[in-house]
């Protein structure tokens, strides 16, 4: 068979075909009377070989020793195909996701394409130093890349960095809530509760939902900052989880903090109340004192008349506050 049908059967063109023969991969068997290359059977079947050995990612020199090597062992060379693969497959992912984050921020022109390629750039970077002033340059004005933030938001450890990313998350307004959600349902506490702080930072209404949500947290700790949250918004539900706060001592002064925001509202007022003096009776002297602290800037009689109480205690030390914190509300 000569090149040029072989070309047409097999889908290599004859320059290939010539490429492979002074590689010396497969050489014509024969040539016709007028100096014609003649391909065999065989000889197809080698071109089809190779064709095979290169679509998994061999090269031409790879492919020689392969179809000539007795010894060439195989299961070597295919696993460093998978990691060369595994690479690129990862290399390729990482640029659509880039692309994909250029696309959310929707530039304008190719100067903001640029300023955003350099922002990406500047969140990833090994120094916490750039990592924040990347996030400080931010602007309502400019384009947000909102997933590159979350990201960012979810895996920072360094504190400072971490404040400055969830401030510049906050300027897109609900633009990261959708993610923001996705790292409440993360398996790492870590990562939920830095998704909590994220969104005490955001003052909408659909942040407080997933603010409620977590306060079904599995982790204490993922509860309590969004119960902090959730009392700094005047949200009811949060009243259980701050009481415990205080009980148990865990930022108990922000527990009554915001309980006593949660009191102006008169509805509720004497329902805390009622809450931190049922608690009284069932806990250790420590946690009673804090329960009765947490009383003093509680208002309405519900709360009055506990201190009143309160003040001939038999323990001396909340007698004592009790009668400092009638004295304190007086004089308000």
């Amino acid at each position: 068979m000569l090149i040029g049908e072989v070309a047409r059967r097999s889908g290599v063109s004859a320059r290939m075909l010539r490429h492979y023969e002074a590689l010396g991969l497969v050489r014509p068997t024969g040539r016709t009377g007028s100096g014609y290359r003649e391909y065999s059977d065989a000889d197809i079947r080698r071109i089809f070989h190779i064709e095979s050995l290169r679509s998994l990612g061999l090269s031409l020199r790879e492919v020689g020793r392969a179809l000539d090597d007795p010894g060439f062992a195989p299961s070597v060379l295919v696993d460093d195909l998978i990691r060369q693969t595994r690479d690129r497959i990862a290399a390729e992912t990482e640029l659509l996701t880039r692309l994909r984050r250029i696309g959310a921020a929707e530039p304008a022109d190719w100067a903001e394409v640029l300023q955003t390629v350099a922002l990406l750039q500047a969140l990833r970077s090994d120094s916490a130093g750039e990592r924040q002033r990347a996030a400080l340059s931010l602007r309502r004005e400019a384009p947000m890349p909102v997933e590159a933030l979350v990201e960012a938001v979810l895996s920072e450890e360094d504190l400072n960095v971490a404040g400055a990313l969830r401030w510049a998350l906050a300027q897109s307004g609900d633009g990261g809530l959708p993610l923001l959600a996705e790292g409440l349902d993360a398996p790492t506490a870590e990562v939920r509760r830095r998704a909590v702080e994220a969104l005490a930072e955001i003052p909408s209404a659909a942040a407080t939902v997933l603010l409620r949500d977590a306060l079904a947290d599995a982790d204490l700790a993922v509860a309590r900052y969004a119960a902090l949250a959730l009392g700094a918004r005047g949200v009811a539900d949060a009243v259980p989880t701050l009481i415990d706060m205080v009980v148990e001592q865990a930022s108990d002064v922000d527990a009554a903090d915001a309980l006593s925001t949660l009191a102006r509202d008169a509805a509720l007022a004497d329902q805390i109340a009622a809450r931190l003096i049922d608690r009284l009776e069932a806990v250790e002297a420590s946690a009673r004192r804090r329960l009765v602290a947490a009383l003093a800037d509680i208002p309405g009689g519900r709360a009055a008349q506990a201190l009143a109480d309160l003040s001939a205690d038999a323990d001396p030390v909340v007698a004592r506050t009790a009668v400092n914190l009638i004295k304190l509300r007086a004089a308000r």
